[in-house]
């Protein structure tokens, strides 16, 4: 399995060194791809992810202490990683919003507001790529459906952060979101997670997939497709439920 995840890893990488030249993407209305790729992403969040966090509430439940009376903080995890993302990318705006105030190129490598945007992304494909090897589960199933979910999931925020840092993108944040993904997978690959803060990590990735498939999606200016993002969702989460 771990061969797999191995590859699994190198295409993720793929995914951020090659979006810019996905050009079919680039369309409004919003491709379908992307808003079918939001949907399955956001269906693996509520039909896979919730279920895992529910079994890792019962295993935390006795090292919480005098904060065991909080029967469903693991959700309340949730909540803070999506509030938290949602903060980052608040800051992001308005620093953007400044920035053309000022008449400057915020597509720049020397922008606040693209090094803000990278870092935080950065942190998130760590994150993405530990959790890879990282979730103590066993079989190519669960891997497999953690990669294709993860993958669409990549396809659409890294298309986004290209759209915004075009050039700034190509010429670096790629490079560190590749970085980022395969030292994640590395460091999932020598050190196993610990099952008492498993739950809380991918409460916090469960909140960040959630706030950036809505970013990504609601917009006006994105013209996004609801028949495309509705078939994602239920089509891969009719998957999920199946096996």
């Amino acid at each position: 399995m771990l061969s797999l995840a191995a590859l699994y890893a190198a295409l993720f990488a793929t995914i951020h060194l090659f979006i810019g030249k996905a050009v079919f993407l680039n369309v409004v209305p919003r491709s379908a791809w992307l808003s079918m790729a939001g949907g399955a992403s956001t269906a693996y969040v509520f039909v896979y992810l919730l279920p895992k966090l529910a079994d890792a509430q019962g295993k935390l439940r006795p090292h919480l202490g005098p904060l065991g009376f909080l029967d469903n903080h693991i959700y309340f995890v949730t909540v803070v990683g999506l509030a938290a993302f949602y903060g980052v990318d608040r800051v992001i705006q308005i620093s953007n919003q400044r920035e053309r105030e000022g008449r400057e190129d915020d597509d720049r490598t020397g922008s606040p507001v693209f090094w803000l945007h990278i870092g935080s992304f950065t942190l998130y494909n760590v994150l993405i790529g530990y959790l890879l090897l990282g979730r103590g589960e066993e079989g190519t199933i669960p891997l497999t459906l953690y990669f294709v979910a993860m993958a669409l999931h990549l396809v659409t925020t890294n298309f986004g952060l290209f759209e915004e840092h075009p050039e700034s993108y190509q010429s670096v944040g790629r490079w560190l979101l590749t970085g980022a993904v395969l030292l994640g997978a590395g460091i999932g690959a020598l050190m196993p997670i610990d099952e008492r803060l498993l739950g809380v990590l991918l409460a916090v990735l469960a909140g960040g997939i959630v706030l950036n498939v809505l970013r990504e999606e609601l917009p006006e200016a994105r013209e996004s497709r609801f028949r495309p993002f509705f078939a994602g969702a239920v089509g891969y989460g009719l998957l999920l439920m199946a096996v």
